[in-house]
């Protein structure tokens, strides 16, 4: 099984719906997990509704930081991908393991008011947003991860956040 970790600043909407996507798309086969530099301290509402209506369990769904996945007695990720461009341009803690590294850049589909605080945004977002990252996770379950070494295997996973870059 490999492990998967989904980076996103504030860890409540891209990287929690990509977790969930992940976790009940390939059950055994990989291990999903996100976490923020960030984390806002709650999944976003409407992240939670959207999953549920799609028919993902979303209890056990928390906005946590990247500290817990980067410690000792951390799982070993075999991959980390960030989905905001923020998180992308972090810099990033050592990863136990020495995963794979790909950018699947999604839009926000809440945000973040003037003052800072952030705002829940609209359900059609999340929608886009949803079936973006679906779409991500559908192409990188179609890859044989098992026979690629492990620059072709990030290399694919760069490429798979290429693929729909700019795409609504």
């Amino acid at each position: 099984m490999r492990n998967v970790l989904f980076l996103c600043t504030a860890n409540s909407a891209r990287s929690i719906l990509a977790e969930a996507i992940l976790r009940d798309a390939a059950p055994g086969r990989f291990a999903a997990f996100s976490a923020g530099s960030t984390p806002r301290g709650v999944p976003n509402p409407l992240a939670l509704q959207l999953l549920a209506t799609k028919g993902h369990e979303t209890a056990d769904l928390r906005s946590k930081s990247w500290d817990e996945f980067a410690g000792e007695g951390s799982p070993p990720m075999h991959a980390v991908i960030t989905v905001c461009d923020n998180a992308k341009g972090e810099s990033c803690p050592v990863w136990p393991g020495h995963p794979v590294q790909a950018h699947w850049g999604i839009p926000d589909p809440a945000g973040v008011a003037a003052d800072g605080t952030h705002i829940d945004g609209d359900l059609s977002g999340f929608e886009t947003a949803y079936r973006r990252l679906a779409e991500r996770v559908q192409a990188m379950l179609a890859l044989d991860e098992d026979a690629l070494t492990g620059r072709e295997w990030r290399d694919a996973l760069i490429r798979i956040g290429r693929q729909s870059e700019g795409a609504t």
